[in-house]
């Protein structure tokens, strides 16, 4: 450009034929393509995310399972059928076991959740629908069952008696079912936000019924018929009374995100040795109690700080779920 050519003057067709040539020889930009380190790493948790799904299915599975073996009446069952002979033998005991493995599915779905980073409000609502069937349905179910065969007709209750238990079955089930709906509605994702339930969580509840069942039948197989008669008369009180609770306000500890979670101290360390060992020794009982224990607690912790001070009670850290 030459000291008499204007600089603010538009540019000359040969200016932009120049420019737009240039322009066209510019190679364009590959896209960014990751190292295979990371690429393999998503592949890898992109294929776990149907795990937590696959774990509350397991949860439904079981559930149902146990309402199917606890029905099972000699007539129907195959003399071919070689596992079915072996389940119907012990149905009960086997469907109180069967509820136990749902809540394993059940505490696993949502660390699976988190481990493959894949929380969905899908997945909440899949949780809810099997807990419903496991915690629920299920318990309710083998209570009624048990009740029938164990009391009702060897003892011959007056007819409005039966009735009563079967009320109190089906009070059960709509209050597990009222709860989960409740949970669902203020649910929110992180475990910061569940260290503290309000009212008994529907598998500690369904656990402590057929934990109770589980004692009871383990006594009568071992001949202490007083005292399995004796949890045969309470088992409708344990039903109604923790069928309540799912919907009460009363608060209850997230035992695994409150107390299993972070440093361990020594004190920890001895008490989970001394329950592994009375696992090991009584696991009948033991469960039984824990959760009776746990169940118990809520009441007793609610009723203490009626008569505690405000400014001595604990303070909540958990939201009202």
């Amino acid at each position: 450009m030459s000291d008499f050519d204007d600089p603010t003057a538009p540019p000359d067709a040969e200016t932009e034929l120049s420019a737009a040539l240039d322009s066209d020889s510019v190679t364009p930009a590959r896209p960014v393509r990751l190292p295979l380190r990371q690429r393999g790493r998503s592949v890898a948790m992109r294929s776990v995310q149907f795990l937590p799904s696959l774990a509350t299915l397991g949860n439904a599975i079981c559930g149902f399972g146990a309402i199917y073996v606890a029905s099972f009446q000699p007539s129907d069952i195959s003399q071919q059928d070689p596992w079915a002979l072996a389940l119907g033998q012990h149905k009960y005991i086997t469907a109180v076991y069967l509820i136990f493995l749902a809540m394993l599915f059940d505490a696993i779905d949502g660390r699976l959740a988190r481990f493959a980073r894949h929380t969905t409000d899908f997945g909440g609502q899949l949780d809810s629908l099997a807990d419903i069937v496991s915690f629920g349905v299920a318990p309710a179910y083998l209570a009624l069952q048990v009740l029938k065969y164990g009391l009702i007709l060897q003892w011959q209750p007056p007819f409005i008696v039966s009735r009563l238990i079967w009320a109190i079955g089906a009070l059960y089930v709509s209050c597990a079912a009222i709860r989960l709906a409740r949970f669902n509605t203020i649910n929110q994702h992180g475990e910061q936000h569940h260290l503290v339930f309000h009212g008994l969580p529907s598998p500690g509840a369904g656990g402590t019924v057929v934990a109770f069942i589980l004692m009871q039948q383990d006594l009568q197989l071992s001949g202490f018929n007083l005292l399995s008669n004796l949890c045969l008369y309470l088992l409708p009180l344990i039903v109604l009374g923790f069928g309540l609770l799912m919907v009460s306000n009363i608060p209850y500890p997230h035992l695994i995100n409150r107390y299993l979670r972070g440093r361990k101290s020594l004190a920890r360390l001895v008490i989970a040795v001394a329950i592994v060992l009375l696992l090991v020794v009584a696991h009948q009982y033991v469960i039984a109690l824990g959760t009776l224990v746990y169940a118990l607690s809520g009441p007793g912790l609610w009723i203490r700080n009626r008569h505690t001070p405000k400014d001595q009670q604990p303070v909540d850290t958990g939201i009202n779920v």
